[in-house]
């Protein structure tokens, strides 16, 4: 992904979606997971990059299972579209009886405290910081956001009509990504108070995918601590 939406940008803005050319862009190796290859191959801005291009769709698969599915969704779909997915092995989240649905985002858990949106493989995190909250009886609703572009307003407003609060995850900068989509809808139709948790203008290093899922703060243990810090503060 650092090489392709990174090096050639350009030329997927003028070639493909100024002339609405049908062009898929696969980009492998993205968010802080990708572990020992360092900060040069740990692209994080790519979200941003293409979320921002007119035309463009955005997905992020949670695991191998979703990501077969959106392959074969973006085979049918007409025009340019940007996937994008870790280095990692993932866990599995979903089943090949899971629905998929291009702009519709999953409710993997129900809940009614805050609502943690995630996309990519760090919604198992998302998930498992949700069984911390529960210990603690704070009941957490956990989205599957896999399409950034479309976002799935319906979806999105509901859960913050009910929970109140959000929590966001991505491996990627904070800067135009899924925290910065969903703060932009929610801020014109219906303001809610929001935690965006990610790469916070910085790059990433070398070291273990569970290193540094730590240390950047994307373990489901710093997820669940920040949250109570969110809600008791809100």
């Amino acid at each position: 992904a650092c090489f392709c939406p990174g090096r050639c940008w350009e030329q997927i803005r003028t070639t493909i979606c100024y002339n609405d050319q049908n062009v898929k862009i696969i980009g492998a190796h993205a968010g802080i997971s990708v572990g020992p290859d360092g900060a040069t191959h740990q692209m994080l801005e790519d979200i941003a990059l293409m979320r921002s291009l007119p035309d463009m769709i955005v997905i992020v698969p949670a695991d191998y299972e979703q990501t077969k599915k959106a392959t074969l969704a973006l085979a049918k779909y007409r025009g340019p579209a940007y996937m994008r997915f870790a280095r990692e092995k993932t866990p599995q989240l979903t089943t090949s009886n899971t629905s998929f649905e291009i702009g519709k985002a999953q409710i993997l858990k129900q809940g009614t405290d805050l609502v943690i949106i995630g996309a990519g493989p760090i919604i198992a995190e998302c998930l498992n910081a949700a069984s911390i909250l529960q210990q603690q009886n704070i009941n957490a609703m956990v989205i599957n956001c896999h399409t950034i572009k479309p976002l799935d307003h319906q979806t999105i407003l509901a859960a913050a009509k009910k929970c109140k609060h959000i929590i966001t995850v991505e491996e990627a900068q904070i800067t135009g990504g899924l925290g910065g989509a969903i703060t932009e809808y929610l801020s014109e139709i219906y303001p809610t108070p929001i935690k965006r948790l990610g790469m916070k203008d910085q790059y990433g290093e070398s070291g273990t995918p569970d290193e540094l899922l730590i240390k950047f703060g994307f373990s489901a243990k710093h997820i669940a601590t920040e949250a109570i810090k969110f809600i008791k503060y809100k």
